[in-house]
């Protein structure tokens, strides 16, 4: 008797070692479950943009022409746009535009960007589109370059960043009678992980070149 009391106890613990493993494997799997949809919906309403090829607003402020920043060259013909992320979490727009302004003064790098758009999707101009930034390497003479703010470490954009990237990016590709395969990134041009999102998810990519696609095709249904 006592033999098979000891026996009954040790099936019980087993039982329950099963049941609570089981259990934590099924909490496991619901929150992971959550985070996929979620991931869905946002991925999906970003797919879903009512956005046109329209002039965004834009906040000019163009930096001062220096040899680091912004040298006044004029670009060649423009044959594409290239998508930048700043690279420096919670960063704003307006920080950044200071930044590239300040590097007349402290000269320690070469770097700018045409446009900015920061976390609340605020777009500002730091160099004319005629002329040269330093974004692109060996692609600044006959490319626009956009840089993007971005919340934290994952490079991803807010969804007010990505709605403005779109619009803007429409808008150039309008301006400059290309479309949406003339959009590029960074990483294109040099393999440097940049936008950092965009390369690490090439669904999304896919997902924003088919959006500002969409937001050119909208703008011609408009004009009919």
């Amino acid at each position: 008797m006592i033999r098979n009391n000891r026996n009954k106890r040790r099936r019980k613990r087993k039982l329950s070692l099963k049941d609570t493993r089981i259990r934590a494997g099924l909490a496991i799997l619901a929150v992971l479950t959550v985070i996929l949809a979620v991931r869905s919906c946002a991925s999906g309403s970003r797919r879903n943009l009512d956005v046109d090829a329209s002039e965004p607003e834009i906040d000019v402020q163009l930096l001062d022409v220096n040899a680091y920043s912004r040298p006044g060259i004029n670009t060649d013909t423009i044959t594409g746009i290239v998508i930048h992320y700043t690279a420096n979490p919670g960063s704003t727009a307006q920080e950044n535009r200071d930044y590239f302004n300040s590097l007349q003064y402290t000269q320690e790098t070469e770097a700018s960007s045409n446009f900015v758009i920061g976390l609340d999707g605020e777009i500002i101009q730091c160099v004319p589109t005629w002329e040269v930034a330093y974004a692109s390497n060996e692609r600044n003479m006959d490319t626009v370059s956009i840089e993007c703010c971005h919340p934290d470490d994952s490079g991803a954009f807010t969804d007010e960043t990505y709605r403005s990237l779109v619009q803007l990016t429409a808008w150039l590709c309008e301006k400059f009678d290309l479309t949406q395969d003339d959009v590029i990134r960074h990483y294109d041009v040099t393999g440097k992980i940049c936008p950092k999102y965009f390369v690490d998810h090439e669904d999304e990519w896919s997902g924003f070149k088919a959006n500002v696609g969409k937001a050119m095709e909208r703008s011609e249904e408009e004009a009919e």
